[in-house]
């Protein structure tokens, strides 16, 4: 039972990184792109989480935890170009 609700969240999160990056194409600005890049970032780190969790091997984690701190500076730059135009 527990196996078919991961899997449910696995699609849910599939689901959700579409339409994540629908928005990135079509959003009429700048903040509406960073912020959906912000969202598929979240999301692909909820999905390697599922990858570590159904794969048992802890090394994915570590993974997640890189591209997460790398995420976090490119959007703390986007927001500072969007804010002040560099």
């Amino acid at each position: 039972m527990a196996d078919l609700l991961f899997n449910i969240a696995a699609v849910i999160m599939m689901i959700s990184l579409v339409l994540a990056m629908v928005r990135l194409l079509l959003g009429p600005t700048a903040a509406d792109r960073a912020v959906a890049l912000d969202a598929m970032t979240i999301i692909a780190l909820s999905l390697i989480g599922w990858i570590a969790f159904m794969s048992g091997r802890v090394i994915y984690l570590d993974v997640a935890l890189v591209y997460g701190l790398i995420s976090f500076v490119g959007v703390v730059a986007i927001a500072r170009y969007v804010e002040r135009g560099v």
